[in-house]
């Protein structure tokens, strides 16, 4: 399956029934920590990941390898950045990178750090990014990239380049790229099942009976 059939594929499906299917596939928690969350807006993002890690350091050096992965990562690519070591309350992304974002065609960001001007990437561009938290503050002087197309840990779960993120206000899914294809097609399968199972429910005016038939929650 090429990667458009499975971005297609994946904005629609629920995002739990993602988080579900990683879970029983790859026998391991997919899903990022409940504050990666939307900051901006309540878009959904679905997309590869071009990876940036960040280290602390006290010198004053631009994010040089997140401004170069903005431009050259492929059109449709989720931005996912990850910081260690340092202060975490500092924001990884603003209004600038929004810009070189939205006019490289990317479908988000993700990042373990936190994301500043909210007000001009709302107003402006309404492009999606789900980040730690809010902060006004610059990493120059606190954090330098090291590195980009690495794997990297945000949220408490690895992400390597070209996995696929899926997020809503639910929360963040990594799909691990080699099994993104069966991952979708299970997914696929709970959705439809939960759709017969509501169905039901309302139909009995019973929750048990729903429960009894179809054996999930």
């Amino acid at each position: 399956m090429n990667l458009q059939a499975l971005v297609d594929g994946f904005n629609a499906v629920a995002v739990a029934s993602v988080a579900d299917a990683v879970d029983k596939i790859c026998g391991k928690r997919g899903y990022m920590a409940a504050c990666i969350k939307p900051r901006i807006n309540d878009k959904r993002i679905c997309g590869p990941a071009a990876t940036v890690l960040e280290t602390a350091t006290d010198e004053f050096v631009p994010p040089q390898h997140a401004l170069d992965l903005i431009d050259e990562a492929p059109k449709g690519s989720v931005i996912v950045i990850s910081i260690a070591g340092g202060e975490p309350d500092v924001a990884v992304w603003g209004g600038l990178m929004t810009a070189g974002a939205v006019a490289n065609g990317h479908a988000g960001a993700v990042l373990d750090g936190g994301v500043r001007d909210l007000v001009e990437i709302r107003r402006d561009y309404g492009f999606p990014v789900y980040a730690r938290d809010v902060s006004p503050g610059t990493t120059l002087g606190r954090y330098k990239t090291v590195a980009s197309q690495v794997p990297v840990s945000v949220g408490g779960i690895m992400v390597h380049p070209g996995d696929l993120i899926v997020g809503d206000v639910d929360g963040v899914v990594v799909v691990p790229k080699d099994m993104a294809a069966e991952v979708l097609k299970l997914s696929q399968e709970i959705d439809a099942r939960e759709l017969e199972q509501a169905k039901l429910i309302i139909a009995e005016k019973s929750l048990r009976k729903g429960l009894a038939r179809y054996g999930r929650i």
